[in-house]
């Protein structure tokens, strides 16, 4: 899925163990390299010092407020920018319809795996690869 027949990194932010296990098992079931982060603080941390093609975020998880967790994302490492899907439980969330107006994320239900899987598959198909960590 990558260039040069390499595999796409992403970073999924979520707290419950349950779904994050099951969108670990989603990404690499499309060919992706996952890595976990239980909360704002060490997804931050995480995108500091590695690199990710993506990052799937679940609105509920932070302990950040999303829209703080995304600021500083793209301060970080603007190559992201386009490349977080942010999921939610509920579609009808009026946080989470706030936060994709003012930003244009795409949004998903988290239980609807097969949209995930495809606008994942999707975003990465069309993003090239990001920059190296800055140290």
């Amino acid at each position: 899925m990558g260039n040069a027949g390499s595999r796409r990194r992403v970073l999924i932010i979520e707290d419950e163990p349950s779904i994050r296990n099951v969108l670990y098992v989603l990404l690499a079931s499309i060919g992706c390299d996952a890595e976990t982060a239980t909360n704002g603080a060490q997804a931050l941390a995480m995108v500091q010092r590695e690199q990710f093609d993506a990052l799937l975020l679940d609105l509920r998880c932070s302990d950040l407020e999303p829209e703080m967790v995304l600021s500083n994302v793209h301060r970080i490492r603007p190559s992201l920018i386009g490349r977080v899907l942010v999921v939610a439980a509920e579609v009808a969330d009026e946080k989470a319809l706030e936060l994709f107006a003012r930003n244009f994320r795409v949004h998903v239900r988290r239980d609807q795996l097969d949209e995930v899987k495809g606008v994942m598959r999707a975003m990465l198909t069309l993003a090239p690869s990001p920059e190296p960590p800055s140290q």
